[in-house]
């Protein structure tokens, strides 16, 4: 952007998001979020853990770490980054983002991240994301859910973060896993101000 006087100046107008994958079942999640993210124009920077990787290999087929593998084409939207590497620019609340989404969401990540601590970039991220008041999205895929997730759910919440559960509602009459997918991932695509069109919209 260049300002009426001639002066560059750094904007926001490209959305920038991060999401984190984890050892949570719900694979599928993630990948069409990534895939309608990436559709959308947004800046992904993506963190899968070492159970992320497993679990995209064993529910997706998804054993390169590379932005095709997940969204199927060549992508220069997509940036990788390495689960231990607390160097990298994620770790800094001097990297603008529009925050964050882990999806889905283990009960070990919901339990770091809540206790606020940053031995990994997932957590490091997350905990980046809630000290800056951007918008942290928490896609927990666990049930049923002990005493000690809905604390640490809480404890999240009253720091700012949105606890979002992979739970799809069905008064869109979905047809099949995909139409569940998609009713999960619009609501998330809708917590962080993306344009969809997924069915999600009730209409009375």
């Amino acid at each position: 952007m260049v300002h009426e006087t001639g002066e560059e100046v750094t904007t926001l107008y490209v959305k920038r998001l991060v999401v984190a994958v984890t050892g949570a079942s719900g694979g599928a999640y993630a990948v069409r979020l990534l895939d309608c993210l990436e559709n959308a124009g947004v800046d992904i920077h993506l963190i899968v853990s070492p159970f992320g990787k497993k679990l995209l290999a064993d529910e997706c087929g998804i054993t390169r770490m590379e932005p095709e593998a997940f969204i199927g084409r060549p992508s220069n939207r997509l940036t990788m980054h390495d689960y231990l590497d607390l160097a990298c620019e994620l770790a800094s609340g001097s990297f603008l983002t529009s925050g964050m989404v882990i999806c889905p969401c283990s009960s070990n990540t919901l339990g770091v991240v809540s206790a606020g601590l940053g031995n990994n970039l997932v957590a490091r991220a997350a905990c980046v994301t809630l000290k800056e008041a951007r918008r942290l999205i928490v896609v927990h895929r666990e049930m049923p859910v002990s005493s000690i997730d809905l604390e640490n759910m809480l404890r999240l919440q009253r720091a700012g973060a949105i606890i979002c559960p992979a739970s799809p509602g069905f008064y869109m009459q979905p047809q099949t896993v995909d139409d569940l997918v998609d009713f999960v991932v619009g609501r998330i695509l809708d917590l962080v101000d993306v344009e969809h069109q997924l069915a999600t919209r009730w209409n009375a």
